[in-house]
């Protein structure tokens, strides 16, 4: 039998109990044609690129798959067809891998460190946009441009104290 490595994107307005229960569907359909399904990873809720079939949004699951071609076209014939399933992805690997995935893996980094804010800096402070300090730069003409002065601006004709 061949080994997968599967991911579907479920819709963002599904509950975490319907996202498992696609899972649990679609691994009956892999064991009723004779696999098995190994890791099942869910990623969560997470920021899609782009919109897909209106969705800002989507539920990521990893499956590791060990089965046969027709039972991966069926289990994929029907992600096809569901309206929950957005996306879907399935990849023959060699071996799987041990361990978390990648995803996780950063999961776990994130939450050791703290979350997205709270970086390490050093002894530097937290800096915003604003806190630059700049100097005195002293009034600015044209002729402070690259490129020299442009000499005196000429009134434009048919306004006040244009020429006529």
């Amino acid at each position: 039998m061949a080994l997968y490595e599967h991911v579907f994107l479920a819709r963002q307005d599904l509950s975490q109990q319907q996202v498992d229960a696609l899972v649990e569907q679609y691994k009956g359909v892999i064991t009723a044609n004779g696999g098995s399904v190994g890791r099942i990873e869910n990623w969560g809720l997470k920021s899609l690129t782009y919109r897909v079939k209106k969705n800002r949004k989507a539920y990521y699951t990893l499956m590791d798959i060990t089965c046969p071609p027709a039972a991966l076209n069926e289990m994929e014939r029907q992600m096809g067809l569901s309206e929950d399933v957005l996306r879907f992805l399935t990849i023959k690997v060699e071996a799987h891998e041990e361990g978390a995935s990648a995803m996780m893996q950063k999961r776990e980094e994130r939450s050791e460190r703290g979350g997205f804010g709270d970086r390490e800096r050093g002894d530097r402070a937290p800096r915003s946009f604003g806190d630059r300090d700049r100097g005195d730069r002293g009034p600015r003409s044209f002729g402070d441009r690259e490129g020299g002065d442009r000499g005196p601006r000429r009134p434009r004709e048919g306004f006040e104290g244009g020429a006529e």
